[in-house]
């Protein structure tokens, strides 16, 4: 018998109601956002503090670290990575997000929650939700009357390329039939929705060094908060896994 391939086949995944749908984003997918999709919407950052509430391991941490001021990362499932553990959906902050404006979210959110995400986002956010999420998405009378609707979405930023993810780890040399779409809302917005395609960029946003072979913070502890300015915190990845002596290992 042979795997029916159609896209339409493939665009679905199969998930139980509890299943966490991890599927971690590769970073140039969150770079392609911040530096492609709108450069004046996503300019000045660098006093600003970023929330990403479905971490994982930290795959969309470490490209948001690079243009904000403040990131914190949180997922309602401890990974090994050293994040803070908060389900994103309750109606409360972290501790480390209790003491100051949450300027934006940006998150891949679990497919099977991702509305709940951005209704909770909009709640929180003082400029701005970004997710990202399946074009397919887009797609829902239901999701129209509950979300669309009342909360027009400023951007729609939909991969010429296709962004490959995978359940439970990033494969740079993956594929995938899934088309996927950044979803932008910047408070104050009151025009008409903008669709605009994110052009091919991958080549430009991919770096050598988004691969590591393990996670740093896996081997070591690490803040909640990464600054990425410096201090005492460890960077969140590192080629080479580290003890917590401080010495390589094999």
């Amino acid at each position: 018998m042979t795997q029916n391939v159609s896209t339409a086949v493939m665009q679905r995944r199969h998930e139980a109601p509890d299943s966490l749908d991890y599927f971690p984003t590769p970073p140039w997918g969150t770079r392609a956002l911040l530096e492609r999709a709108d450069p004046h919407m996503f300019a000045g950052l660098d006093q600003l503090t970023v929330w990403e509430p479905a971490c994982g391991e930290g795959w969309m941490v470490r490209p948001l670290a690079e243009r904000f001021g403040r990131v914190v990362g949180t997922d309602c499932h401890d990974y090994g990575a050293g994040f803070g553990v908060h389900d994103f959906l309750m109606p409360y902050l972290p501790t480390d997000l209790q003491d100051g404006p949450v300027h934006w979210v940006i998150t891949n959110p679990p497919f099977n929650a991702a509305e709940q995400f951005a209704r909770r986002a909009l709640e929180i956010a003082s400029d701005g939700v970004a997710l990202l999420v399946r074009s397919a998405w887009l797609e829902g009378v239901g999701r129209y009357e509950r979300l669309f609707r009342p909360h027009p979405p400023t951007l729609i930023c939909q991969f010429t390329e296709r962004l490959p993810m995978h359940r439970g780890r990033v494969d740079p040399e993956g594929g995938t039939a899934t088309a996927y779409v950044w979803v932008v809302w910047q408070k104050g917005w009151k025009g008409e929705p903008i669709f605009t395609w994110i052009p091919p960029c991958r080549r430009e946003m991919e770096r050598a060094s988004d691969y590591p072979l393990v996670p740093a913070a896996a081997c070591s502890p690490a803040a909640l908060t990464w600054d990425p300015g410096g201090g005492d915190t460890m960077s969140l990845f590192s080629v080479s896994a580290m003890g917590s002596d401080g010495n390589d290992r094999p």
